[in-house]
């Protein structure tokens, strides 16, 4: 009874013994894992507690990152809380937010003195946008060319009314609107819409003289056009970089529109001149129709003497007048001709 008492008397000691171990194991284990962090953040007057550190670790989220984020905040007298920061890392969806991408951005719009509010910041990150790409752009002005070397075309055709060609490239210097960048558009929608100025600019002359000797001209009815209403850009101005005269659209236009001009009018001669051509087989059809008819007529002439014989009507005097009349008349008709051959020879 004794030995089984003892037994459990060890037992109840080595339990919690066993047990403190244990926690001090895992005690030391997260020291190793989180001291390093934490002093850093002590050290650097950005205080995070070891237990929310240990917590961060429990909800998957990078304990480096919030604390190097949450000491750059501090550092640079921007008030972000550490629930913020977690709060933006976990984001919405499961979604991971860009913590110190956004730090960044806030630091350089501080620096700046753009007024850039935290929500602000982390509603454009979500977005999908370089919030800290757009802070630059907005301090530091870009420079996007039009058209675009992407779009695989070189320069921007437009013709003037004289029907001469010219070719332009622009340059387009933007600067970030930090109010529109969400839902606003992009950099290829201010591409599109100064293209589209350019043309209807250079389409407008009256000549291409005109577009050569003022180019200048091209940027100022542009940049009065409001193209960056509605984009995530304000156009600071459009420069037109080269401008060269292309081919005489209107000379070739015209050259084309008289090919068309002849070959219609040629159709439309032999049009004509079928429709002459099968009139005149109709007139030697019907020619030949009156011939037929006289001979027909002429047959019926034998006939009607035959029947004057022998009714009576015509006696063989009569006949014979009949045929010498026929005989002088063939006669006469023949002279006539031969007089006329030979006045002709």
């Amino acid at each position: 009874m004794s030995i089984t008492l003892a037994a459990v008397g060890d037992l109840f000691f080595w339990i919690p013994v066993g047990i403190g171990i244990i926690a001090l194991l895992v005690l030391f284990w997260f020291i190793g894992k989180f001291g390093n962090l934490w002093i850093q953040a002590t050290a650097s007057g950005a205080q995070v507690s070891f237990g929310s550190l240990v917590g961060m670790w429990l909800r998957k989220i990078d304990p480096r990152e919030i604390v190097m984020a949450r000491i750059q905040a501090v550092k640079s007298g921007l008030d972000v809380s550490t629930n913020q920061l977690e709060t933006h890392y976990l984001a919405i969806g499961g979604r991971r937010g860009r913590v110190l991408n956004v730090i960044n951005a806030l630091i350089a719009a501080d620096r700046a003195k753009i007024a850039l509010p935290w929500d602000t910041a982390c509603a454009i990150d979500l977005a999908g946008r370089d919030i800290f790409d757009a802070v630059q752009t907005s301090v530091n002005p870009k420079v996007i060319d039009c058209p675009s070397p992407s779009q695989g075309k070189s320069t921007i055709d437009a013709v003037a009314q004289d029907g001469i060609q010219i070719k332009a490239r622009a340059r387009v210097t933007v600067r970030a609107n930090i109010a529109r960048l969400v839902g606003g558009a992009t950099e290829e929608t201010i591409i599109a819409r100064v293209g589209e100025g350019i043309v209807t600019t250079i389409g407008s002359s009256s000549s291409h003289k005109a577009v050569l000797e003022n180019p200048d001209r091209i940027s100022k009815v542009v940049l009065e056009k409001g193209l960056d209403a509605g984009t995530a850009f304000e156009i600071l101005s459009v420069d037109i970089a080269d401008i060269d005269v292309g081919e005489n659209i209107g000379a070739k236009l015209q050259a084309d529109q008289a090919e068309a001009d002849k070959r219609r009018f040629q159709a439309e001669a032999e049009k004509r001149r079928a429709m002459a051509v099968a009139q005149e087989q109709e007139f030697q059809a019907e020619v030949q129709k009156n011939r037929a008819l006289v001979v027909l007529a002429e047959a019926e002439i034998p006939k009607a003497m035959a029947e004057s014989f022998r009714s009576g009507n015509m006696g063989i005097m009569d006949f014979m007048r009949y045929k010498n009349i026929a005989a002088d008349t063939k006669m006469r008709d023949n002279i006539g001709g031969g007089s006329s051959d030979s006045g002709k020879s």
